[in-house]
């Protein structure tokens, strides 16, 4: 199994990255929203990555923090919750943030993420418990780079922002309302990472 990439961060389009190894072999690994923002264009990155096979693909998914890889492997034990949902949970909060909404048992929490209602709420919350309990996650909020990484217009920095809100499950009108609340802060997004930082952080309070 791949379990560890190192190489040059060769194309960006959230929440896919595509890192290419010394060897000359390009990966196309998907991320949670908060890691797909630490990657910068062009820069050196070493990402935690897991295989998931299926029947007509291979599929990596990959993750700053080997603790967050290991969350995310707890997640799809579960019965019901799928790679994309697991992705979802961990680009709406952190390992840390999920691990804390577990132990309070914050039930409103978990349906603020797209995909989960208030019946797989109460599932997560009860099977969670022991599986997040010995795994320490850091506590500390990620620092999302603000910097450039590439010259967009605007235009196409929201519609990748918005479609990969809605490649999560997000709903189209919700991610709108996201983005347009973070740009009513005055701040200027050159990037897709800045404006995806903005946005998430408009949609945690959702």
């Amino acid at each position: 199994m791949i379990g560890l990439i190192t190489g040059q961060v060769a194309y960006l389009m959230a929440p896919t990255a595509c890192i290419l190894t010394a060897s000359g072999v390009g990966y196309d690994i998907e991320l949670p929203l908060p890691s797909f923002c630490q990657l910068q264009l062009d820069q050196q990155a070493r990402i935690w990555t897991h295989l998931h096979v299926r029947e007509d693909a291979q599929l990596l998914y990959g993750f700053i923090d080997r603790k967050e890889r290991e969350v995310f492997r707890q997640l799809i034990k579960i019965n019901g919750v799928g790679a994309k949902m697991a992705l979802a949970m961990l680009s709406a909060m952190s390992a840390a943030e999920l691990k804390m909404h577990v132990e309070q048992e914050s039930e409103s929490a978990l349906t603020r993420i797209p995909g989960i209602g208030k019946k797989t709420a109460q599932r997560l919350l009860i099977e969670l418990k022991d599986k997040l309990k010995n795994i320490e996650v850091d506590n500390d909020l990620l620092e999302l780079p603000t910097q450039v990484t590439t010259a967009s217009h605007e235009g196409s920095i929201i519609a990748e922002v918005e479609g990969a809100l809605i490649s999560l499950g997000y709903k189209e009108k919700e991610a709108q309302q996201a983005i347009k609340a973070a740009k009513r802060s005055g701040d200027t997004f050159a990037d897709t990472q800045s404006l995806l930082k903005a946005t998430l952080q408009q949609l945690s309070g959702f």
